[in-house]
């Protein structure tokens, strides 16, 4: 794989091999950051759990502390009645059949968070095949699926952020940006790790934290010693 001038010479500055303090993690993915723009930072965790087990899936959502930096355009699924009290809430979009279909007919994608009150499962249930695949389907366990539209708007615009697993059980999380600060970002990967270790499956054997690796949008990747409780 190819590798600008900028990621070698951020690359020098991580012992591949080391485990790092948390702190001392972010900071040196602050110093390896060299894009012209602040860069997203992502925290990328792998489990000692098989996700094609029902009883070993992880998931869950948290709002972080510092927020994750992004503005979110926030969709939500309503009936007509409650479309004032969603907009008025901050959603960016809300309605209902309308909207499914603006979806699928219209391949349109203009927005980051679903939410759905549970009367309209029956409805968003059509777009399953295409919110699945890009994370976006609401669901009671992310708190996407409420009665309470106002509270999910606005955690989601504060920074609320789903972790579940990927088909290699690795959870991927934004969790802010360069510009935030080791501080702060150090308080943001505390609140998800904590999370992650709380949701941790009865049916877990072993070595439940198998690696943990965060990097900026086009930094490399610094190991985490997550073995220390935060």
């Amino acid at each position: 794989m190819f590798r600008g001038k900028n990621y070698k010479e951020s690359a020098k500055l991580i012992d591949r091999q080391a485990l790092y303090e948390p702190k001392d993690a972010f900071d040196l993915v602050i110093k390896a950051s060299k894009a012209k723009f602040d860069e997203t930072v992502e925290l990328h965790v792998k489990l000692g759990v098989d996700g094609r087990h029902a009883d070993q899936q992880v998931r869950g959502a948290i709002v972080l502390p510092n927020g994750t930096g992004k503005s979110v355009r926030v969709l939500v699924f309503c009936k007509p009645e409650r479309v004032d009290e969603a907009k008025e809430a901050g959603a960016d979009y809300a309605g209902g059949m309308e909207l499914v279909e603006k979806i699928q007919k219209e391949n349109w994608f203009e927005f980051d968070t679903v939410i759905a009150s549970p009367d309209m499962m029956g409805t968003v249930g059509r777009l399953g095949k295409l919110l699945g695949p890009k994370g976006l389907m609401p669901s009671p366990k992310a708190g996407t699926v409420t009665p309470n539209i106002k509270q999910a708007i606005t955690e989601a615009k504060a920074g609320k952020v789903e972790y579940r697993l990927d088909k290699t059980n690795i959870i991927h999380c934004p969790i802010g940006k360069v510009s935030f600060g080791a501080d702060k970002l150090y308080e943001n990967y505390a609140a998800l790790i904590g999370a992650i270790i709380k949701a941790k499956p009865a049916a877990a054997k072993g070595q439940y934290i198998r690696s943990c690796v965060t990097a900026s949008t086009m930094g490399p990747g610094v190991k985490i010693n997550a073995q220390k409780q935060v």
